[in-house]
């Protein structure tokens, strides 16, 4: 076995405070989530990792890109016959989580997760680039394909049968809205003290806040 103990950084970069954070965690995400925008570190932000539930009870996690966000919560897009598709639709949850390592920075979302309407799905569908648009109607994401070519001689035939047309939005792809009730920030600090901000979701809607040891 290869010993990674040495493997090891010290944080020191920022700190969360409580006398500095806002009242709504979607107002501090939007203040990270900036902070990792303007930073020529990072060059995908709205990369997070998604994970769901399995049929046979082990978790699942992929990155995903978050494409939309407000007071109501989160919105990516996907298959909703992938792995991902059928569990949300199962189970009507998720875990999002960002990581900025370059900020020293982690946001774990835990929430329960809706399809956002066709209306919503359409416009995003066609904002993509055409070639965006074709792959998810040539992949039949999550499941057993025989090789590579089978994507590309699908690709080959939707590219004539859609040339100078509009191409249709598969009725099985569209949008996620996560609606968050837990939200924990974490910002690096030295010695392993790191900071971790919690904003909990109470039965009144109201956020409640709270610091978690680390």
């Amino acid at each position: 076995m290869e010993n990674l103990y040495d493997k090891r950084k010290n944080y020191n970069k920022a700190e969360l405070l409580e006398s500095e954070i806002k009242k709504s965690p979607i107002g501090q995400f939007k203040i990270w989530f900036k902070d990792a925008e303007n930073s020529s570190q990072i060059s995908e932000a709205n990369a997070m990792s998604v994970s769901t539930l399995d049929e046979d009870g082990c978790p699942r996690t992929r990155v995903v890109l978050l494409k939309a966000y407000d007071e109501k919560g989160f919105i990516f897009y996907t298959n909703y016959n992938s792995q991902k598709g059928h569990a949300i639709l199962k189970t009507g949850k998720a875990c999002l989580h960002f990581f900025w390592p370059n900020l020293e920075r982690q946001i774990t979302i835990k929430a329960n997760v809706e399809k956002v309407s066709e209306k919503d799905s359409e416009t995003y569908f066609h904002s993509r680039p055409r070639g965006s648009q074709l792959g998810a109607v040539v992949s039949p994401q999550s499941f057993e394909i025989p090789d590579r070519n089978f994507l590309k001689n699908k690709l080959e035939i939707l590219e004539k049968e859609f040339e100078g047309k509009e191409i249709t939005r598969p009725q099985n792809w569209g949008g996620f809205l996560a609606i968050p009730y837990e939200i924990e920030f974490w910002q690096g600090r030295p010695n392993r003290l790191h900071d971790r901000i919690v904003y909990k979701k109470g039965k009144d809607n109201k956020w409640k806040i709270s610091r978690l040891a680390p």
